[in-house]
């Protein structure tokens, strides 16, 4: 692109031409590059159950403009349908680029070599949302025992993403702790999940602090997957006595506070990751109220220019 705009310097004949195109090939490269901040709804689950619409309305005030549900149950979100919780994110002025709802095994009927009735009303309602992916944030126990199975599985993730495909949203999947630690014929579990998903169609959203306890290293996985992570959690974490958050010695915190170089995660994931959605998710607090933590750290990560 660079080398035309060149060409149409030099051939004065093609100024003109080159001044019409211009607006519209910058418009295509911010679209690309833009930066989706929001939070991750667990952060505030208990404040969002027993009043979602006032919650919604504090998180609004703070500057939230992106929410990622965590609550999807009979095809309602927090209780409301699809429609009418469109209609509240509009009012306060969020949308929700992202949600949680996991797929599992039961979701695909082998006999009609098709996704349940379920799995395709959760897209549906995905889509009404206007959202552009559709994550699963868990994987069963039973899938991670048996490789052949577990292959079988991630080609259901490739064919969920084909579904999503066709309503304008791309599939997604959310790592825990388990996929750092547990192996299949000697291979990590986030290795096979990765190697056998379309990039094209599977996402992978890295929690970059669920890993962090089992050895997972965000920096480290991103050198050996460039461009493979179009979203992520972001998270600080802290040693703790007793169980953390994934049952081992560390659970989350405010942004900077704790033993992960965030910025720098972010930084580099946002050049060469892949990665435009940025969902702050913190699940302990150390005393804070969880609004008191989403503000902060919406704060925190507005001042490292997000």
């Amino acid at each position: 692109m660079k080398k035309t705009r060149r060409q149409f310097i030099i051939d004065s004949s093609a100024v003109f031409a080159g001044t019409l195109f211009l607006p519209e090939l910058l418009k295509k490269e911010s679209k690309k590059k833009e930066i989706i901040l929001g939070i991750q709804l667990y952060t505030v689950r208990d404040d969002m159950y027993k009043d979602p619409l006032g919650t919604l309305k504090k998180l609004s005030a703070m500057g939230y403009r992106n929410v990622e549900h965590a609550n999807y149950v009979n095809r309602k979100f927090y209780g409301f349908s699809a429609k009418e919780f469109k209609k509240i994110l509009d009012d306060e002025g969020i949308k929700m680029p992202s949600g949680h709802t996991v797929l599992t095994s039961k979701h695909w009927e082998v006999a009609k070599n098709d996704f349940t009735d379920e799995w395709k009303n959760t897209v549906e309602d995905a889509a009404v949302l206007n959202q552009k992916y559709v994550i699963s944030p868990w994987m069963d126990e039973s899938l991670r025992k048996d490789y052949d199975g577990l292959l079988r599985f991630l080609e259901i993730f490739n064919r969920s993403g084909e579904l999503c495909k066709r309503s304008g949203m791309k599939f997604g999947y959310h790592n825990h702790d388990f996929e750092f630690q547990d192996k299949l014929n000697g291979k990590l579990l986030y290795d096979i999940i990765l190697d056998n998903t379309d990039s094209k169609l599977v996402l992978q959203q890295m929690d970059i602090g669920n890993m962090y306890g089992s050895g997972g290293r965000a920096l480290e996985i991103l050198k050996k997957y460039p461009g493979r992570f179009e979203s992520m959690h972001v998270k600080d974490e802290i040693r703790v006595e007793g169980k953390g958050e994934m049952g081992g010695d560390y659970e989350s915190t405010i942004l900077g506070k704790g033993v992960l170089p965030v910025k720098e995660i972010c930084d580099l994931f946002k050049k060469s990751g892949g990665t435009t959605e940025f969902i702050i998710e913190q699940e302990s607090y150390q005393g804070k109220s969880p609004l008191e933590c989403a503000e902060e750290n919406l704060k925190i990560m507005k001042g490292w220019g997000y």
